[in-house]
């Protein structure tokens, strides 16, 4: 009998132990998969990209960039390009503008663009965008900044505090006019 009683203890104990072991393990593939990797640190580096967007078989976009810092690591991921960028984008007609800057941020949660340095956009009609840092948020399609611009059009170079637009330039807008414009009658 005695030896009964302590193998039942002895086989309520392992199952003790066993189910604390399983309660106790958690999910955590993911903070496995980030052994070794800090999130001060790039979980990958890209070399002379040439990406292309397309829609429908018809290319839209062609970034190109000599270096990208893969951050989607961290808490709040982003790609860095610090190489800086030059995008082509193409419109529906497949007319073509250009965007170029020595310096973006892409943040992925927030889908906002950080262009610095030299940004120079340039229109399929003609109007150029020159400033050092201009902001583009992708789900509104809006461009815009609070630093000194200068706004080149047909007819005027429209200097300024700040610029607001749409991504196709039809209601380009300006702040803090320090230029002179020329009006119609």
């Amino acid at each position: 009998m005695n030896k009964a009683r302590t193998y039942n203890i002895l086989n309520i104990v392992t199952v003790i132990i066993t189910v604390t072991m399983f309660f106790s393990c958690n999910d955590n593939f993911n903070q496995v998969q980030k052994i070794g990797v800090s999130e001060n640190e790039p979980i990958g580096i890209a070399e002379n990209i040439n990406l292309k967007y397309t829609d429908s078989g018809r290319v839209t976009a062609n970034l190109l960039s000599a270096k990208m810092f893969d951050y989607s690591n961290s808490d709040f991921p982003f790609n860095e390009f610090t190489g800086g960028i030059t995008l082509y984008v193409f419109d529906k007609e497949n007319k073509k503008s250009t965007v170029v800057s020595d310096y973006a941020i892409v943040y992925d949660k927030t889908d906002l663009i950080d262009l610095q340095g030299h940004v120079v956009i340039t229109t399929h009609d003609g109007n150029v965008l020159k400033t050092e840092q201009l902001y583009y948020d992708q789900k509104r399609e809006w461009l815009f900044t609070n630093v000194p611009v200068a706004f080149t059009t047909k007819q005027d170079v429209i200097n300024g505090n700040g610029f607001d637009s749409n991504s196709k330039f039809t209601n380009a807008e300006v702040l803090e006019v320090t230029g002179i414009i020329s009006l119609d009658d």
